[in-house]
């Protein structure tokens, strides 16, 4: 199993935020994986558009802009 840059405790304040009584490991561990995925599709793009833009930095406004996709309107 690969390590994770997020951690499970995080999961789970998330999930009670969100109105959830009860968070089985399951459910957190899942979440991890599903947040991980998208941080690293957004953090790609938006590492693209940086060079696309000349710079090595990446910006604010690159990350999010690549978010937009992800965030409902």
């Amino acid at each position: 199993m690969k390590s994770s840059e997020l951690g499970l405790s995080a999961m789970y304040r998330i999930l009670k935020k969100a109105g959830a009584e009860r968070v089985s490991d399951e459910s957190a561990d899942e979440l991890r994986r599903v947040i991980e995925e998208v941080a690293t599709t957004i953090a790609k793009s938006a590492v693209d558009m940086s060079n696309h833009a000349g710079r090595k930095t990446i910006r604010g406004e690159d990350v999010k802009l690549a978010s937009k996709a992800f965030i409902k309107s």
